[in-house]
């Protein structure tokens, strides 16, 4: 793995890095085309690999303080875009990447059940099968971008007694007869992500509407979570490094017993661990995004890098802003100084995608322990 970044890496990096902090929102990603980095060109994108995607968006991480609003296009990205690019028909790719590159659209991604969670295969929406099509009905819970979603991607079972193995995909849009969005509980932190309650209810879609195959929708939830768990935290590392100069500033500017607080073993330490938590989450996500380009032959193990990489930066991350939090004491406890707000978002990402304690059983059983 090459990690000497090329010009054009560089360059992409450092535009996203430029990125305004402040009043940016979906709007102000669709100009810097967030949203097509991954997406070929012949759809409008800009055609880049994992790993120049992960390196553009710790830049993006570092330029934009809103971490809500990178994991919504995240989302848009990773569990939407790329299922589609990868599952679609030519009709369906020619339909919704352009727009959803241009962030035209935006899509969501609705699989999670009130009684299916970190278990989310195990769900009670169903798909029962009418002349050419099929008629959907279920809840989803949790859908982040719901509210304001224009394409959604829906898991349903074509039966339950099937289990996983009925698992099927569904592209169906908003206006879609049968599909309509409640309003969600409010969340504790990633306040600009919105989501929503996603209902079906005798909602028809035609055979255009299936995605992939009947019964293939555990193989294209699979790829999501490789993919989003791969990437969606890669602007973690860039808020970290940003947080990390503003402490790294702090230690030398504040004095406290005729002393700057950076010559305290304590501070210097808990600043120290930042960053080597900072370096190993680079290194974890550039391994996983450079692994996800990669052709794996028939026999290879199940790879667990997507995993470590959801486990350890969101961990990492909240750690990070704790110890931001520490170092500027009293200060760091207002709201000006923004650190609550990242520390609330952090918190939200060890649950997303599947919560830590997931992330564990699931690299267990690829360790062949489970």
């Amino acid at each position: 793995m090459d990690l000497a970044w090329t010009p054009e890496q560089q360059e992409v990096h450092d535009v996203l890095r430029a990125c305004p902090d402040d009043g940016a929102d979906w709007k102000t990603l669709a100009a810097a085309q967030v949203m097509a980095l991954p997406i070929p060109e012949e759809y409008g994108g800009l055609g880049h690999s994992p790993l120049t995607c992960a390196y553009a968006l710790e830049g993006l991480g570092y330029g934009c303080r809103d971490i809500g609003l990178l994991i919504r296009a995240g989302a848009h990205m990773w569990a939407v875009e790329v299922p589609v690019l990868r599952y679609g028909t030519d009709r369906q790719r020619d339909a919704f990447l352009p727009g959803l590159a241009e962030g035209r659209l935006i899509g969501a991604h609705a699989i999670t059940e009130t009684e299916s969670g970190s278990d989310a295969l195990a769900m009670r929406a169903v798909a029962r099968r009418e002349g050419d099509g099929y008629v959907l009905n279920g809840r989803k819970r949790f859908v982040t971008n719901a509210p304001e979603a224009d394409v959604f991607l829906v898991y349903a079972t074509l039966g339950r007694a099937l289990g996983f193995t009925g698992v099927t995909a569904f592209l169906v849009e908003r206006d879609n007869p049968g599909l309509w969005v409640e309003p969600e509980q409010p969340k504790a932190g990633l306040e600009s992500s919105p989501w929503g309650q996603v209902v079906l209810e005798e909602c028809s879609v035609g055979p255009e509407g299936l995605l992939g195959a009947e019964k293939q929708g555990s193989e294209i939830f699979g790829t999501v979570m490789a993919w989003e768990r791969t990437l969606i935290l890669a602007p973690l590392l860039g808020a970290m490094e940003r947080q990390i100069e503003e402490c790294v500033d702090r230690a030398r500017s504040r004095r406290q017993f005729g002393r700057r607080i950076g010559s305290f073993q304590a501070v210097a330490n808990r600043i120290v661990e930042m960053q080597h938590r900072l370096e190993t989450s680079r290194a974890l996500v550039r391994s996983a995004a450079w692994e996800l380009a990669r052709p794996r032959g028939p026999r290879a193990a199940p790879s667990f890098l997507p995993e470590l990489v959801k486990l350890h930066v969101s961990e990492a991350a909240v750690s990070t802003f704790e110890d931001a939090m520490q170092i500027f004491g009293a200060s760091g406890y207002t709201r000006d100084a923004g650190i609550d707000r990242r520390l609330r978002d952090a918190l939200g990402t060890r649950i997303s995608s599947g919560t830590s304690d997931m992330q564990r059983e699931v690299i267990a059983g690829k360790l062949g322990l489970r």
